[in-house]
This record gives C-alpha cells, structure tokens and sequence, in this order.
C-alpha cells in the first residue's frame, strides 16, 4: 500500500496542467497604450554607478518651458516596468504629470548581477537615483516629485521616502512589506522553525554557488497550476503567466521571471521598511489597497504607524492583483487628486 502510494504520488506530479485563460474582467489591460501621452526609454545611474532603465512619459501637448510636477513609479517584487507600472504611468501622464516607470537593479532592463538578485537597500536607492533624474530635467519642478509604488515597490518607496525628503508624496497600492512577507509570512504564519530553515538552506546554497554552480531562483509564481496550488499563487498565475500580463524581458528567462536569488531573498529578513515611518510626516501619504486583498494587512500596519497626514483608501471588491491592471476598479482619479493635491 505504502508503494503504491508513492507510485501515484509520482504518477501525479508528472502530470503537466494545461493553463487556464487569462481573465480579463474589469477593463484589465496591462499593456495599455495611451494616444494622449508620449514615450520615450531613458537611463541613468544610481550611486553605486548602475545604470538604470525606465520609461518616462510625457502629457499630450507638452511644453518643455514649463515646469511639470513628476511622478517616480516602481513596479511590483519581482515584475518589470512593462508590469503594471507602465499601465499607472500613462493613466497619471494622461491627468498632467511628466511620469516615469522604473525597472528596478537587478530586474527587467537595468543593470546588476546576478539577475534577479534581492538587495532592499540597492532597491530603496533606485528611487531617489529616479528623482536625481527627474530633478535635474529643466522641465520638472524639483519641488514637485512625488512617487508611487505597488505590491513589493510600495515597501521600497517607503524605506526611500524616509531619508529623501525631496519625494513630497508617496502613495502605494497593494502594498507587500517584503520584510514582514518573509520574516512572517501571511497572517504570520511562518513558525521562527522555518524561518531559521529558510535561511540555513540559503546559506549552503551559497557554498554551491561560490564553487561555480547557477544561481538558484525560489519564490515567485509558480511556473503551472495543478490541483494543489492555492488562491493566491493561482491569483498571480492569472496575471503572470498569461497573456493577460506576462512579459519576459530581452535576454531572460521565462523560467526566471518573477523568481528571486536564493541566496539573497533571505536579505529580506532583515528589511524593516516601517520602521520610522512616522518620520516621514509631515509629506502626505496615500495607501491604496482592495478589500478583499490577500495583502491589506501591511497597508493596514503601515496606516497605523504612519504619522500625519494619512490615509488608506480601500478598493471595494478588489483584491491583491485586481489593482495591477483591471482599469474599472483601480482608482487613478484619486491617484491623480492625491498627487495634484499635494504637488503643488
């Protein structure tokens, strides 16, 4: 019986599930192009001297005499600026602002090796080396950036707002705190047992690849569904491995996409973006969540803590990914408010 347990065990995870159609609900459309903004791919360094690669979007009859107010957008952990981050950039353009969508160190088109290392600090930095740029363009008002970042990006924005006072409002929108995903896991239901596991098996990874070996990749979304994978891995599938959404940059690997570094997801554990975030106050900040979102606990912790002025608006019917490109349900008016309000 025991044998034959086994057989069918391995008779099922050789099994290949056909992936299910992308679901396109709700206006979702993640490679939107908008005919009222224009587009052009610029780079520029960070301080340690990497360059980074965005897409910076300008507003139908721009004039490069004025002075426009600006807006720095990071996109999901994991992701790349063609990712839910292009998507927001030209709805804010369409609404006034010059916008800038950002692949962060490591991912997508900007520099850093390995490929799909995790480095909080490396990250945190890629959005004041993104105000570095938009402030010295002579038509941007240096005194008017703000930025935005959504899912992983929202913890990195914060964690850079708190020493760069020149972000005058942040806002973020399905908001993942990194530090707490990984030291905790969802509704911390990670045993400090695993946790320490996680991190020893990290640690022998490093041994194999200091000897040569590749660089593992875990996490991420998963690369196929079977009958065992669960709502939210099936939630990012939807997004990330369909057409709704999917996009493997230039030179990488779809079997990467999404995955962090082994051996550097661990640095996660020590990130702890809310950590002083009252500091932040008095510069405003906006934290957009659904209400159905798998993810609304760290809006919720960062809204608590969050000094003056606050305020966490939330997303009737929505859930974590919903807010990545269903255009019906995610709020850009009250983005655009927000920012319009407090970029004066």
């Amino acid at each position: 019986m025991k044998k034959l347990a086994i057989a069918l065990t391995l008779a099922i995870s050789s099994i290949s599930y056909p992936s299910v159609g992308q679901d396109m609900s709700n206006g979702a459309n993640n490679f939107y192009k908008s005919s009222e903004v224009s587009q052009q791919k610029v780079s520029f360094n960070n301080q340690y001297h990497m360059k980074i690669v965005g897409n910076l979007f300008t507003p139908k009859n721009f004039d490069s005499a004025r002075h426009y107010p600006a807006i720095v957008i990071g996109h999901p952990m994991g992701a790349v600026k063609e990712q839910s981050s292009n998507l927001y950039a030209q709805k804010l353009a369409e609404q006034g602002f010059v916008t800038l969508a950002i692949d962060q160190s490591f991912w997508g088109e900007s520099e850093g090796e390995p490929r799909n290392a995790v480095a909080p600090d490396i990250y945190a930095e890629a959005f004041s080396a993104a105000v570095d740029f938009l402030g010295t363009r002579p038509f941007i008002d240096r005194e008017r950036i703000g930025a935005l970042g959504i899912c992983g990006s929202g913890s990195f924005v914060i964690s850079a707002a708190k020493i760069d006072p020149r972000m005058k409002a942040i806002a973020t929108v399905s908001m993942y705190d990194m530090g707490a995903a990984n030291r905790n896991a969802l509704n911390h239901s990670l045993t400090l047992v695993q946790r320490k596991q996680i991190i020893a098996d990290a640690a022998q990874q490093r041994y194999a690849e200091f000897d040569g070996a590749e660089p593992a990749v875990a996490g991420g979304t998963d690369l196929k569904l079977t009958p065992a994978t669960n709502a939210i891995q099936r939630e990012f599938f939807d997004f990330y491995r369909t057409p709704r959404g999917e996009f493997t940059p230039a030179g990488a690997s779809d079997q990467r996409t999404t995955k962090p570094t082994v051996t550097s997801n661990v640095k996660f554990m020590n990130f702890y973006p809310f950590n002083d975030i009252e500091t932040i106050s008095p510069r405003p900040m906006l934290f957009i969540t659904g209400d159905k979102a798998h993810s609304k606990e760290f809006s919720e912790e960062a809204y608590k803590r969050a000094g003056q002025p606050k305020e966490i608006y939330w997303v009737k019917n929505a859930g974590h990914v919903d807010l990545y490109d269903r255009t019906d349900l995610i709020p850009f008016q009250k983005l655009g408010s927000f920012f319009q309000t407090n970029l004066k």
